[in-house]
Formats: C-alpha cells, structure tokens, sequence
C-alpha cells in the first residue's frame, strides 16, 4: 500500500493538520515504502545491531572485576588482553574505535532510497500532514529501525555469551563470558544507539522542505572549503598534545577518551574533506580534461561534491582504524627486536645465554593481526555500502543516462564518467584516510623504542664459585654494571598500508564495475516513453 493509502485509510477524523498522530499510525507510515525502503530499515538496522554488539563488548572487558588481593592480574582468563589490568582499556578502546565504521556505515545506509522517500513524505504532505509529522514519520522509520537492530545486537550478545562459555581443563575463559554488563550500562547502550539515531535522521532532512506537490532543498549547499582540514588539524593536534600531558599526569582512565576524541574528529574531517577533495577534482577536470568521459564526470563532481563524503565514509573510517592498527603492528616487532638487542649485549657480558629480558611479540602481534580481521570485516560491510548507494544513483539517473544513449553518447562514455566520478575523489581519500590513520598510531605509540635502563651482576671468578657464591671456599667478585639501552625506531609500515591501500581501491573498482554493468542493462532509450 502507497504512503497516501495509508495516510487515506488510516488518519483520524480531521485529517492529520494540527492532529497529533499515535505511535502505531505513524509506525504504519514509517514501515509503508518499497522494497528499497525495506531494504534500508533492514540495512539501518543491521547496523544499529553490530553497533550494539561492539558497545557491549567493550562494556563487558571493562566490567571485568579487579585482581583479588595480592595479585596482579585475574588468573581466570586464557588472554594476557583479560587478565592484565593495564591492558584491558586498550582492548575497549579498540573495540569502541570499531564502532566509528559502523556508524558510518548507519548514515551511508540511511541516504538509501531517499528520492522515494521524499515522494512519500509528499504524499503525506497532500494527505494533510503538517511539515513537522512529516519529519517525524522520517524519524520514526530509522529510531525503530535501529530500536530494533539494538535489541537484536543484545539478544546476539547474549546469545553469545551462553554459547562461547566454554572453560578450559584449568576453568579458565577465553572471552569473559562470566561478566555481565550492569544493568544501567545496558539500557544506557541499548537505548541509546536509536536515541542517537533519531537526531541524526532529522539533521539529515534540515535542508529539505516536503511540500504537497514535492520535495525540494530549501537552500543549495555552498561549495566545500577546505575547513575539514581544520577539524583534521584538530583532532590530531589535540591528540598529539593531550595524550602525553595525559599519561605524564597519572590520569590514565582519561586515554580512552582522548584516543576516541581524536579518532572521532580525525575521521570526521577525513569524511567530510572527500567533499572539497571532489570540488577541486571536478574543476581541475573540467579546465583540463579533453575526453567526454572525464567532462561528464567533472560537471557531476562540481554539481554534487558532497555524494563522495555519504558513499565513501564508512570506507574511509575503517582505512582510518586499519591504519593505526599497522602501526600499532609496527611498534610491537621494533619492541621485539629491542629486547633481542638487549638480550644479545648481555649475552656479551655475562657469557650467559638464558634471555634476560622477554617480550611476548606473538601474542602482541597476533593481537594486532584480529583486528585486521576486524578491519577487513568493516571493509567489506562498507563495501556492500558502497555498492548500494551506487546502484541507487545510477537507477536515480536512468532517464538522464537514456537521454544522453538517444542523444547519440556510446554507452562506454557513460561508464568511464561513472568511474571517473567515484575514483576521481576515492583514491586521494583513500591516501588521505591512511596518512591521517598513521599519524594516530604513531602519536601514541611513539617513533621508537628502547629496552630501558636495567643493572645486572657480573661475577669474576669459576663457573661453579659463581653458581654458588656463599658456598664457594674463595667467594669470587661480584659487580654491577649498567646495561646499555638499545633503542629501535619503529618503521612506517609503508608495505602494509600499501596493501590496505591496494585493497580498499580493488573494493571500489569493484564496485563501479558492478555499477557499470548495470547501467548497460537499465539505461535504454525505451526508458524515455515512461511517464
């Protein structure tokens, strides 16, 4: 049933100006829509859910209780990242950090199907709706679209939590499956992600005005500046100045803040620059470019510059993760190599061969090698995205594309200017995503390393007065002498990032391709006999 069937069947006696609406009319008309607009809810949705889960996972390692007295970590987990204390709020930050894709991915899915939703707030509009029940008919589809997707993000979680408590022969955990977030915790998490949500949907429409006969923009957006460089600036600036003030105070229940602070606004203005990155691209395009391919795709980036900051932002968050997520790899093997450094000099002045100092690399790494995997799984959701929105857009435009085949344009040049418009700004944001990722990693962990500034004992005298030097007849000589400390400098993990980089633009390539093949199939000049 249409929007205005609904509307018709369903309204109370007056009509619906100056009529306040119940909650189950207006869900009937938030669920009304196309399979598109299903297919939003059920993607707005299934973001919300993997939001949720993310949250709680982070909730549930802080709950994590202290060590009992006497010791230094909890003794019931199999994962050094669980037991120890220090390390547990690295392992929520990161999990909050994954967050930031997701979310993205939350806003690139809501931009789906909006020309049909705008024509079905039209047509609440005709029906006698005010401009506000409008807005809140656009409100109420993605606050219980992601209602919804939080309540089934915890029902997994808890799910979860039954099926994966499996105690080893020594009742240790490998996730802690034996805590359970507080119960305000939970509410708060749970209801909070639609909570968000709702805002979000209305900041969305602030621009657009649905009147009776249509849909249209109240005010044409100004061309992008630069200014998301400034919030860039910001975010690593203040991250860059905050968390050394922060770790020399003692205040180290502030870094998760600082470090999500800083990734936030990094990532924001990592998104939002694509817009000024289009702008600049589709000008220098159109004053340079010769072949109608790349004419046609100048005059679309300079018409909408900000349809690369909606596609591409959930893409862009996750480079921005994966990034510092390398260096983080990157700092744990120079780490590595500094204690065999250090162990190699002792070795030279004890004539021992036993590892004085020990570092624990292949948990570190392996550590760091799961959130790739993350990253990868965020990269893929991300790609779906993208994939989507692109479809979107170009059945949005099927009547120009059929315009421009019967004008006489091959259908070639129609698909070079689609990729020319997706990889003109995707490849430089792509750079731009990682080199901002990479100064995050490197700002907490640093340019180098050292094994630290140790004393350790030298005995001259027998092998076995040295063994046992209480005990020997001529006790030998014992000395301290300092340890020389090795430093590493952790490397720019140009290899990696290149890869992450290879990767994510195959993704996008794949996806015009995609894309390509289908405007063949949909743009014909039949399409020009419709209405």
């Amino acid at each position: 049933m249409s929007a205005l069937g609904v509307a018709s069947a369903g309204r109370p006696r007056g009509g619906l100006l100056g009529v306040e609406m119940r909650l189950s009319f207006l869900a009937r008309l938030a669920l009304a829509g196309t399979r598109t607009d299903v297919l939003r809810v059920l993607l707005t949705g299934a973001s919300a859910a993997l939001a949720t889960v993310a949250l709680l996972a982070a909730a549930t390692v802080l709950a994590i209780a202290a060590p009992p007295d006497g010791a230094v970590e909890n003794a019931g987990y199999t994962s050094a990242l669980l037991r120890e204390p220090g390390l547990r709020p690295g392992v929520a930050v990161t999990l909050l950090l994954m967050t930031i894709p997701v979310l993205a991915l939350a806003g690139q899915c809501a931009r789906i199907g909006a020309p049909a939703r705008d024509r079905r707030l039209a047509a609440i509009r005709l029906a006698g709706g005010t401009p506000r029940q409008a807005v809140a008919v656009a409100v109420a589809e993605t606050g219980g679209a992601a209602l919804l997707g939080a309540l089934a993000g915890s029902a997994i979680q808890l799910a979860a939590r039954e099926l994966l408590h499996r105690p080893d022969a020594d009742g240790r955990l490998t996730l802690p499956t034996d805590v359970t977030v507080p119960p305000l915790g939970y509410a708060i998490i749970v209801l909070g992600v639609p909570l968000l949500a709702m805002p979000a949907a209305a900041l969305l429409l602030r621009r657009v005005s649905v009147s009776p006969l249509g849909v249209r923009r109240r005010v044409s957006r100004p061309a992008p500046g630069p200014w998301p460089g400034v919030l860039i600036l910001l975010g690593l600036g203040g991250y860059l100045a905050l968390l050394p003030a922060v770790g020399r105070g003692g205040a180290t229940d502030w870094v998760p803040a600082v470090v999500l602070g800083g990734s936030l606004l990094t990532t924001l203005g990592v998104v939002l620059g694509v817009g000024w990155i289009s702008a600049t691209t589709g000008r220098l395009l159109h004053r340079f470019a010769r072949r109608p391919a790349t004419l046609l795709a100048a005059r679309d980036l300079m018409a909408d510059p900000w349809h690369g900051s909606r596609t591409l932002s959930a893409l862009l968050a996750a480079l921005v993760i994966g990034a510092g997520a390398q260096s983080a790899r990157a700092h744990f093997i120079a780490q590595d190599e500094a204690y065999d450094g250090a162990n190699r000099v002792y070795a030279e002045l004890t004539g021992r061969s036993e590892e004085f100092m020990t570092f624990d690399a292949a948990f570190y790494i392996g550590a760091t090698d799961m959130i790739g995997l993350a990253i990868l799984v965020s990269l893929a959701l991300a790609t779906g995205g993208l994939l989507v929105a692109l479809l979107e857009r170009v059945f949005s435009q099927r009547r120009t594309h059929s315009a421009l085949l019967a004008a006489g344009v091959p259908r070639g040049v129609l698909a070079g200017a689609v990729a020319w418009r997706v990889l003109a700004p995707a490849l430089p944001a792509i750079a731009l995503a990682l080199s901002a990722g990479t100064v995050l990693g490197r700002g907490f962990f640093g340019t180098e390393v050292s094994s630290g500034r140790t004393w350790v004992e030298l005995c001259d005298g027998p092998a076995a007065a040295c063994a046992d030097p209480e005990g020997a007849a001529e006790p030998p000589r014992l000395t301290s002498e300092e340890l020389p400390e090795v430093v590493r400098a952790i490397d720019v993990p140009f290899v990696e990032l290149g890869l992450l980089g290879a990767g994510a633009a195959a993704l996008v390539v794949g996806t015009v391709v995609v894309a390509t093949l289908c405007l063949r199939r949909g743009a014909t000049p039949t399409e020009l006999r419709s209405a």
